[in-house]
């Protein structure tokens, strides 16, 4: 195939995802979708839950392998919406649709890649194309239930919006659940022990501290406290507990458990994370992946918010047509434009490490 083709086949591909509903923990229907697509090309390919993957033709397991990820499930629509989320209009040039620009333009501008190199015979790298599901509620029937499926992976590419940008950082996710507990009594009375006011501290602590170490692509560790309740109905009662919850944004500066270690030492409150799944993640500036994006005029940066990326143990760069400020946003679109580009950016960079 040549490329205009590939992009052709890319977008039809695309319009078919769109107009199938595909929210986290029921995309059976697009995963069926692709795998027709891949049976369609004659390639040989497994499925488990909702996850597809395939391999190319001439696979050599004496070679490393190179995983092109992305994911076909949607966060549901906006409610602020004035078109129908699942209709893949094209209108000044731009693909409209539920999940077309996150992370539907990278997943198929990924496969029409795989398609590219699918048949080579002369590859120094192996690929593995994996679609997968969960990704935005960082389910474990994603990427994670497949990987001891999947070949041995020296380096991923995982497709999220970037501008076809190099994201070759990623910051990692640790939710925290604090707990305060104290003593109930009547609120006209001097009696109890406020939880409230004994948890002010440690929310006090949690806005203001500062971890000493930086990182050069992803700056500053943060620390949000998001959610504060009690387990009080009435508003004449004394709260005996204060339970709130803190987002952590990792850098490639701490492990999650550095970091958890020194929150337990300056705080409180009983501190419970719901994870340690979503790590931070990062490339070296000299792998020959980014040194090939650069010299093509790629820049790179360090990307706030979280990924499969997390979840793939190896080295990896998050790297995709569209722009990441459009998804989850109403009348979420992608130009066809950006899809041409991620295509030829994709194969333009591989070709370079081949």
């Amino acid at each position: 195939m040549w490329n205009e083709k590939l992009y052709d086949v890319a977008v039809a591909l695309l319009k078919q995802l769109i107009a199938t509903p595909s929210l986290s923990r029921e995309e059976d229907g697009t995963a069926q979708v692709i795998s027709d697509f891949l049976t369609a090309m004659d390639i040989p390919h497994e499925r488990h839950l909702n996850n597809v993957w395939a391999i190319n033709k001439h696979f050599d397991p004496a070679k490393r392998t190179i995983l092109l990820n992305s994911h076909h499930d949607t966060v549901k629509p906006n409610p602020q919406y004035t078109r129908d989320p699942f209709s893949p209009d094209v209108v000044d040039g731009k693909l409209f649709g539920l999940g077309s620009n996150d992370a539907g333009g990278c997943l198929v501008s990924l496969i029409a890649t795989f398609l590219h190199f699918y048949h080579r015979t002369d590859l120094q790298y192996n690929f593995a194309l994996a679609a997968t599901a969960e990704e935005e509620i960082s389910g474990s029937n994603g990427i994670e239930s497949i990987l001891d499926r999947l070949p041995a992976i020296d380096f991923a590419i995982v497709g999220e919006p970037t501008l076809t940008q190099l994201a070759i950082a990623e910051k990692g996710l640790m939710v925290l659940d604090c707990t305060v507990y104290g003593k109930a009594g009547h609120a006209a009375r001097e009696e109890g022990e406020n939880a409230l006011y004994k948890a002010l501290p440690d929310i006090t602590w949690f806005r203001d501290f500062r971890f000493p170490n930086v990182s050069d692509t992803l700056g500053p560790v943060k620390m949000s406290v998001t959610v504060i309740n009690t387990s009080n109905k009435a508003h004449n009662v004394v709260p005996a507990d204060c339970s709130f919850v803190v987002d952590v944004r990792a850098t490639d500066q701490y492990t999650l458990e550095e970091l958890l270690e020194v929150i337990r030492a300056n705080v409180q409150c009983e501190v419970k994370p719901r994870s340690m799944r979503m790590r931070p993640s990062f490339i070296p500036m000299d792998h020959p992946f980014v040194q090939a994006g650069i010299s093509l005029g790629k820049t790179w940066y360090g990307s706030p918010t979280t990924s499969d990326q997390a979840l793939i143990p190896a080295t990896s760069v998050k790297m995709g047509p569209g722009d990441s400020a459009r998804s989850h946003t109403a009348d979420e679109f992608i130009y066809l434009e950006e899809i041409k580009a991620g295509i030829d950016s994709y194969i333009r960079t591989l070709e370079m490490i081949q």
